[in-house]
């Protein structure tokens, strides 16, 4: 058995057809290192690389599994098993916040993913045969570290650097990116478990710089911004995708990658990811493009389950008091890009009407039913709007799996302003509720989601770093 320190298997979904999961699995290897074949049953699959770096090379090898089946693959010497039973009562993980803006990479390890531990222990019990990551899966907010161009990023951004400059800015910015994805990807907490269950990842803020798209357009739109918008988009599609521009899985909506949404269905259950970063603004959450394809999954006929994931909370309190507050607060100012990326924020409530209807023409077609899932806040709660003919929309929130949580006075604020209430379309409030058997509507623990299928009806529970599982939730 080679003892050469390769980083992987990390598995991703890339699609499921009627008859198999297409899986990608990533590998990190020192340069000149070769990594072993993948065998599916007496077939070996090679792996080929997919990126350079200084020091390293990614590789991804891609295989089936069989649908409906729990079986696995066998690579340098180990069995992994992989269960692709989404017909039998099907187990889906979701998490968020894989992280901290501040020194992340020097936290303590089992400290730091004491929860991924929790989930591996979990899958041990009953396998999971997806995992959902709903955002911010690195917090990349130092990589702009350590280069004069970024240093002071972004309150200061140097104007017209010349293109040696940003050249050497973007060999920075691609090696700091490689060393947080290999670092976190190397952690045997999540390793584990990543060999075992594919994922499927949503980006959001962090995963290129804190508060990307709510940032004034100066600095965004800027020379430096799209150098480092770009590293962080190449990194994205690399260490969350298995993928590169050019060679997407058919899960995308646009092949081209103007935006990065995606859906999958299988059965009786959908789920989609719009792109809530690639198209954003000060002003807008999507564009065109991401809107095209929420349009097209509002109109497609669909019976079952959908799951709508929402890198930040579709269903919340009502933030502009907060926002007026921190725009005559001049020590505040500093957090009202956290505002404006809300869904919730003043700028932004058209489009959240706009999405608020297409959800509820989801909920109301027959034999169907919608929930929202969402991170992004580092706490949990759950949200509600009921529709006509007894009909609703449910959204679940987890996060964040790595991230610790805010101080309980800031969960508190939320519920406070959760109990004014909200109803951005007239006549369905939206009730903001504990998880159950909890006391407060935000709950300040580090915590997970599970999603269980059963007899075509789904239940949700949270599983907190303290107080433990939850009953199950009816969906």
């Amino acid at each position: 058995m080679s003892i050469t320190p390769i980083t992987g298997p990390i598995l991703f979904l890339d699609e499921i057809t009627e008859t198999s999961c297409e899986i990608a699995a990533l590998f990190i290897a020192p340069e000149g290192v070769t990594v072993p074949d993948i065998y599916g049953g007496d077939t070996a699959i090679k792996a080929a690389p997919l990126a350079h770096f200084a020091k390293a090379v990614v590789w991804r090898a891609r295989f089936g599994l069989p649908l409906g089946s729990r079986s696995g693959y066998d690579w340098n010497g180990t069995r992994y098993p992989v269960s692709c039973e989404y017909s039998d009562a099907p187990r889906i993980g979701y998490v968020s916040c894989n992280g901290e803006e501040i020194g992340d990479l020097l936290r303590e390890g089992s400290e730091r993913n004491a929860m991924w531990a929790r989930l591996r222990e979990d899958h041990r019990a009953r396998p999971f045969v997806l995992l959902l990551h709903g955002g911010d899966q690195v917090y990349a907010d130092e990589v702009t570290d350590g280069h004069a161009l970024t240093e002071r990023w972004p309150e200061e951004v140097p104007e017209d650097p010349s293109e040696p400059e940003l050249a050497g800015l973007r060999d920075h910015l691609k090696e700091a990116f490689f060393e947080r994805y290999s670092t976190l990807y190397a952690a045997p907490e999540f390793a584990w478990i990543a060999a075992r269950v594919p994922s499927l990842m949503q980006w959001d803020d962090h995963d290129i710089c804190d508060g990307w798209g709510s940032l004034p357009a100066t600095k965004t739109h800027s020379a430096i911004g799209q150098t480092l918008f770009s590293a962080a988009r190449e990194s994205f599609l690399i260490f969350q995708q298995a993928a590169a521009d050019g060679d997407l899985p058919r899960r995308f909506s646009d092949p081209l990658g103007q935006h990065l949404g995606w859906r999958v269905e299988t059965g009786g259950l959908r789920i989609i990811a719009p792109d809530l970063r690639s198209e954003r603004s000060r002003r807008a959450i999507m564009g065109q493009g991401g809107w095209a394809m929420m349009e097209e999954e509002a109109a497609r006929k669909m019976r079952g389950h959908t799951f709508l994931m929402s890198s930040v909370p579709l269903l919340g309190p009502r933030l502009s008091v907060l926002e007026a507050l921190m725009v005559l607060t001049p020590s505040m100012q500093k957090y009202e890009d956290d505002l404006r990326d809300q869904w919730q924020s003043r700028a932004h409530r058209a489009e959240w009407q706009r999405m608020l209807r297409l959800a509820r023409s989801m909920v109301l077609e027959d034999g169907h039913r919608l929930t929202v899932l969402s991170g992004e806040i580092h706490l949990a709660t759950r949200g509600r709007i009921d529709f006509a003919a007894g009909r609703s929309l449910q959204q679940l929130v987890a996060s964040g799996i790595a991230h610790r949580a805010p101080p309980r006075a800031w969960a508190n604020l939320l519920g406070a302003l959760a109990w004014l209430g909200e109803a951005p379309l007239e006549g369905h409030p939206i009730r903001i509720a504990p998880p159950p058997g909890q006391a407060r509507r935000y709950v300040a623990q580090r915590n997970y989601l599970r999603l269980e299928g059963r007899e075509k009806t789904w239940s949700a529970s949270w599983e907190f770093e303290e107080s433990g599982p939850t009953e199950p939730l009816a969906l």
